[in-house]
């Protein structure tokens, strides 16, 4: 592959619903321009960017992949992108690489939650949107009705600039709104032809409607064209260029990517429509000021790792998006974030899992490197002498959770290992270790991507490991007082063992904690030995009497005891301190508490009812419900954390992937009696 300069480099991420054909589109785009010889079906496992045996095993994308490709002397670096919302941190981390979106639509299926998904991500990282109408070959192809439905949902900017030629089986390629001309595809190509009488009509009003969409994106072109003023082609294109760029107008194509029908024309599209990749400012912090910097592609060198990923043979590789000056092989870039120089060996570009030497990135362009010390997803690769630091990626927080053991005993630390260098790949993956209940958790976007990580852990790492559900963290307390006395007396003959301690037990607030007050007077207990005696308090509380779980929100008073000149220790005052404990906690109404999580649900109005009767169902109490947006809805609630530990499952379920959720722990409350006798009967059999 030859070098570009960045006026003559394109970024875009491939994105869409899970189906909508985003791997098939990126595959056929591909073959047509000439970068693969043959062209692969997903359902075979061999197509360019779906490599992973995950992923082919699967038949879904699961990564972010590049696939640069070369049409017209420039060079589009395409990110396809997984369609399925466990994976949605890869379309977070590329669309921060990228400078417009391709957003692949079902010609069956329409607008769906996945699309609805990518699109608010685009809109909300401010990029440009061409979709792309794909299966126009199917049954029941309707580019009609997917253009209502797009507009529907996106609104009265959806500007086809194409229209179908032929339908469902008969589809032969498209009809270019712009030239008036059509194009009948011929293999690998297409023939252009006249318009074909029972079209004409049809375009010819598609094609003012184009104009008059076009000349809204400039003030001058709309006030001439309100007066009767005929519009040149050039000033339309202009138009065109001027608001799908500012993502004011989102030019909607079609094609075929089985059939390679719309394919060159697509990259035709992208060429003209879309950015150059230095064309586009960038904001940093200055690290010097700490103040935020508007810097264009002649600045000093900056570059935004946006991925990384573990390769067998030549280790971690990390993807960087130059924005500005270059990055050359054999030189040395600094980190700002990590403080750290780092040498860059060799640099490549990839195309699905084959490297493609480059002696260096421009602005604007992409690239690899392999075995960077210190760098990971998020860092700045930056000039020294010119510190700055790029905006986090704002990944999404995980939201299901599962406890994670060993298969084999004695492989706790290579599951660790591994599951670090995991991390190291994917930024979503949060491992954490419970202090109480002592199991390692691993935290993802949902089960499916759970299972892929044990997957990946198993092929990479050789290591296996088995999931449960996290052992829940209830805890004890008390409702009623008592005072009693606990004794610890043995006397056989020569040095024995003697502790007494008389105590009040009684509860305080939720979140009060523990008290230990010492009402001693007199040498009752002599001083020495009270702090064993609240050490034998506070041990006694990690193990409450009804199901073994920690005891919180009491005040224990130590009001008397008796000690011996001899047999008298440390460790016998614990005992008996231990003693006293338990004697008080059976006669203060002991009850079993369980945690109780704060849960905000977000999803579209007409989905409400079936979230909040879901929540009912789960003993949830819901605090209120507001309108964040148009057609969505957060509905505020507290459920207890046993019955959402599934949540992330449940939810898609219900809203077919389209609602999202939020939850954080909030307080203890009383576990229901039934609930609470099961799960004591359960800990006495265990």
């Amino acid at each position: 592959m030859k070098e570009y300069t960045g006026d003559k480099i394109r970024n875009v991420a491939i994105v869409g619903h899970g189906g909508a054909g985003t791997t098939s589109v990126t595959e056929a785009l591909l073959y047509r321009s000439g970068a693969i010889s043959r062209m692969c079906k997903v359902e075979d496992g061999a197509t360019t960017t779906d490599y992973e045996p995950e992923e082919i095993k699967r038949k879904v994308s699961v990564n972010a992949t590049l696939a640069p490709v070369e049409w017209r002397d420039t060079k589009i670096n395409f990110i396809d992108t997984p369609g399925f919302a466990d994976f949605v941190a890869e379309v977070k981390g590329a669309f921060r690489a990228v400078d417009s979106a391709l957003i692949v639509v079902c010609a069956t299926s329409g607008v769906q939650v996945g699309t609805e998904q990518c699109w608010k991500l685009a809109e909300e990282a401010g990029l440009p949107r061409i979709i792309f109408v794909n299966k126009m070959d199917r049954e029941n192809a309707d580019f009609d009705s997917i253009l209502d439905n797009l507009r529907g949902k996106f609104g009265k900017h959806v500007l086809p600039l194409q229209l179908p030629l032929g339908k469902e089986d008969n589809f032969q390629g498209i009809i270019d709104l712009y030239k008036m001309k059509a194009y009948r595809a011929n293999g690998n190509g297409s023939d252009e032809i006249e318009i074909p009488d029972e079209y004409k009509e049809a375009a010819a009003t598609a094609h003012e409607k184009m104009v008059e969409a076009a000349v809204e994106a400039d003030d001058d072109c709309m006030m001439r064209y309100l007066e009767g003023e005929e519009i040149s082609d050039e000033e339309i294109m202009k138009c065109l260029i001027k608001g799908i760029r500012q993502a004011i107008i989102y030019p909607m194509l079609c094609g075929s990517a089985y059939k390679n029908i719309g394919l060159g024309r697509l990259m035709n599209a992208i060429i003209d429509f879309t950015y150059p990749a230095i064309l586009n400012d960038y904001i940093v912090m200055d690290k010097e000021t700490g103040e935020e910097e508007v810097r264009d592609a002649n600045a000093p060198m900056a570059a935004l790792v946006f991925k990384t990923t573990s390769d067998p043979f030549v280790g971690r590789l990390s993807y960087f998006r130059v924005f500005s000056g270059s990055i050359k092989a054999d030189s040395v870039v600094y980190n700002s974030r990590r403080e750290e120089e780092e040498r860059i060996a060799n640099i490549f570009t990839m195309r699905g899992k084959t490297q493609i030497p480059m002696k260096q990135v421009p602005a604007g362009d992409i690239g690899v490197v392999a075995k960077l010390q210190y760098t990971s997803t998020g860092d700045t690769l930056c000039d020294k002498n010119s510190e700055v630091e790029f905006p986090p990626i704002n990944f999404p927080l995980p939201m299901y959770t599962r406890a994670i053991y060993p298969k084999k005993k004695g492989d706790e630390d290579k599951i660790m290992s591994a599951l670090n260098r995991l991390m190291d790949e994917d930024p979503t993956i949060i491992v954490t270790k419970n202090p109480v209940t002592k199991e390692t958790l691993i935290s993802g976007m949902g089960d499916q991507h759970i299972d892929i990580i044990m997957e990946r852990m198993q092929r990479k790492f050789g290591v296996e490991a088995v999931l449960k559900a996290p052992i829940i963290e209830y805890r004890e307390t008390i409702r009623g007082s008592a005072e009693v006395e606990g004794k610890h007396k043995k006397q056989s003959g020569g040095h024995g063992q003697y502790g007494h301690v008389v105590i009040n037990m009684e509860p305080l607030p939720p979140g009060g904690g523990f008290e230990f007050v010492d009402k001693i007077f007199g040498g009752a207990v002599p001083r020495q030995y009270i702090p064993a005696v609240e050490k034998g308090m506070r041990e006694a509380m990690e193990k409450g009497i009804l199901a073994g779980y920690p005891v919180v929100d009491m005040r224990i008073t130590l009001l008397d005891g008796s000690y011996h000149t001899v047999d008298s220790s440390e460790m016998a005052f614990k005992t008996a301190s231990n003693i006293a404990f338990k004697k008080a906690m059976e006669q203060c109404k002991p009850v079993l508490l369980e945690p109780i999580y704060s849960l905000n649900v977000t999803c579209a109005d007409s989905m409400m009812g079936d979230v909040i009767g879901d929540l009912n169902s789960k003993r949830g109490r819901i605090l209120g419900m507001q309108s964040v947006e148009d057609g969505l809805s957060v509905v505020n609630a507290q459920v207890p954390y046993a019955e959402i530990s599934e949540y992330a499952v449940d939810l898609r379920a219900i809203t077919q992937g389209q609602g999202t959720f939020e939850m954080k722990f909030d307080h203890y409350e009383d576990v229901p009696p039934k609930m609470a006798e099961k799960i004591i009967a359960e800990h006495k059999e265990a």
